[in-house]
């Protein structure tokens, strides 16, 4: 049972959805030079949701010594934090438009999965880079 789709109408009317373009890892490629180039699938738009991290959240993302800005997203399908065990992970996040157009065009990486549930999740991911203002 998908409990975020069946909240998710009420969510909607406080918080409209956000388009976000998601690209899954898929590892990389190791160039002549021995630098590794990180390469993803395609990207897929789904809408989500872009909320800030709560005190918790952002104690834990303290504690494992994550800095930079960091926001919560939640995202019916599922995605991966960095799993350096298996070199998965490091899926990127394009905030393409919608309820939040001041990020309109950055990208985040997903660095840490929250919850994570058969139909959605919910990951804190890092800003990669600003658009210029």
């Amino acid at each position: 049972m998908n409990l975020h789709q069946i909240v998710s109408g009420a969510i909607s009317a406080i918080n409209p959805p956000t388009q976000l373009s998601i690209q899954t890892s898929t590892g990389y490629l190791i160039g002549p030079d021995g630098k590794r180039t990180p390469t993803y699938n395609d990207a897929v738009t789904v809408p989500g949701d872009v909320q800030a991290l709560d005190a918790g959240e952002v104690q834990h993302l303290d504690a494992l010594n994550i800095q930079g800005r960091r926001m919560a997203f939640y995202i019916n399908g599922n995605i991966d934090g960095l799993i350096r065990v298996n070199s998965q992970g490091g899926d990127l996040i394009t905030i393409v438009g919608g309820n939040n157009q001041q990020l309109a065009g950055t990208i985040w990486l997903v660095a840490v999965v929250l919850e994570y549930w058969d139909s959605w999740c919910k990951v804190a991911a890092v800003l990669q880079d600003q658009m210029d203002p």
